[in-house]
């Protein structure tokens, strides 16, 4: 089930995340003023974060199969400790999953962004690598921005006047959501997180069975229809680190048939090597992270 209308609309919003992230931020008039965002992940499992966009408070839950309500995982507020409810593997795993099913996402990056503070860097977790992912999903948030009018004379001036000084042209608006300055405050790691997986209420099973059914789902990918002849070549781009390949390995995938969005965007031309990265390693059935820590 592809994202809702409002959450794509909101995510196109900076002031959606001040408020999210620091509370400073606002929404006007926000309608409505509390907003469920589903993540279906696969098997009947599936994650749920339920917004205040007045407050920026968040309950994030987990949704098993048959079930009408979500458990809770966590809850969190502006200015307070984040609760430490997910793994990092297992959000950027779910992250994966999630994208490949919604072909209106083209990339992990607005789950990672979404869920990020609730799945902390933890002793075991490679804390660079965890950063640049971070960065990278808030850095792949876009709108899209209007082609500016043209600027410049009616009809053609004297070459005295004809000079850039006379006639400027606009600045064109960034497609980037965040400025630098938002990003690196919201990739920063939390100072302080709140552990909640110790409490006897935590949904350790139905987590576990999410996990399971996620990472089932991504390995079967590299063998289905277009993606069993070019698991060689993704799994060469992923033991050497070099990014140079993609674009065959595009041609490939075009070549094949291949027609879904998320993939052909992640290898297509401007290449972000992070956003390639992620699609590379599914695409070979590495481990996420295999090829991203070549690229940070």
């Amino acid at each position: 089930m592809p994202l809702s209308e409002a959450l794509r609309r909101l995510s196109e919003d900076p002031g959606f995340w001040s408020l999210l992230r620091t509370g400073a931020g606002a929404i006007d008039d926000p309608e409505p003023a509390e907003l469920r965002v589903s993540l279906p992940v696969t098997g009947g499992y599936g994650l749920v974060l339920d917004l205040d966009l007045r407050t920026g408070e968040q309950a994030l839950g987990l949704r098993e199969p048959a079930t009408s309500e979500p458990v809770q995982l966590g809850w969190a507020a502006p200015g307070q400790a984040w609760p430490a409810a997910l793994h990092w593997h297992e959000l950027e795993l779910c992250a994966r999953v999630i994208a490949l099913e919604d072909p209106t996402l083209p990339h992990p990056g607005l789950v990672v962004a979404l869920l990020g503070p609730f799945a902390p860097a933890t002793g075991e977790d490679d804390e660079t690598t965890v950063a640049a992912v971070r960065e990278a999903a808030y850095r792949s948030l876009r709108r899209a921005v209007p082609t500016p009018e043209p600027a410049g004379p009616e009809q053609t001036p004297l070459p005295l006047f004809a000079g850039e000084d006379w006639w400027p042209q606009p600045p064109a608006p960034s497609p980037q959501v965040l400025d630098e300055a938002a990003i690196a405050a919201y990739s920063a790691p939390a100072a302080v997180q709140l552990q909640v997986r110790g409490g006897a209420r935590f949904p350790h099973e139905g987590l576990a069975e999410l996990v399971r059914h996620a990472a089932h789902r991504l390995s079967r990918l590299p063998h289905e229809q277009w993606y069993a002849d070019v698991r060689p070549l993704a799994r060469h781009i992923a033991d050497t680190g070099d990014l140079s390949p993609v674009g065959e390995l595009l041609g490939e995938l075009t070549e094949a048939g291949c027609d879904h969005p998320t993939v052909l965007d992640a290898l297509s031309e401007p290449l972000v090597p992070l956003e390639a990265c992620w699609m590379v390693e599914t695409l070979a059935g590495a481990a996420p992270g295999t090829l991203v820590r070549r690229h940070i």
